[in-house]
């Protein structure tokens, strides 16, 4: 099983960002997609989660600035984040649940919000 997660980087305050997510390899059908994040110093926070049914749910921090999404055909979970604050700069972490209960995550990608 392989969560691959491309897209982070280095943008400004303000700025906008897309992260994305594809499962690959042997993974039973997903149940719930989400990102978590670990800034510098800090525990691994949750930040967005959405079910098989599109339900989304967010933290405090990303509702209102943050945007998550999935494709169910192509295994796919993105997440849209706008009006990116310097405290949002995190490790942001891929994660997934099957019907099992079991989970499996990516390993990060870097989100810098600087100027």
């Amino acid at each position: 099983v392989q969560l691959v997660e491309p897209g982070g980087g280095l943008v400004q305050p303000g700025g906008s960002l897309r992260l994305s997510c594809a499962a690959s390899g042997s993974i039973r059908r997903i149940n719930t997609w989400g990102w978590y994040r670990q800034a510098p110093g800090k525990q691994r926070e949750f930040v967005a989660r959405i079910t098989r049914n599109f339900a989304p749910d967010y933290a405090d921090s990303a509702r209102g600035r943050f945007t998550i999404s999935r494709d169910n055909a192509e295994d796919t979970v993105y997440l849209r984040m706008s009006g990116l604050k310097p405290e949002d700069t995190a490790v942001y972490y891929c994660n997934v649940v099957n019907f099992a209960g079991t989970d499996y995550w990516g390993k990060g990608t870097l989100v810098t919000v600087s100027s």
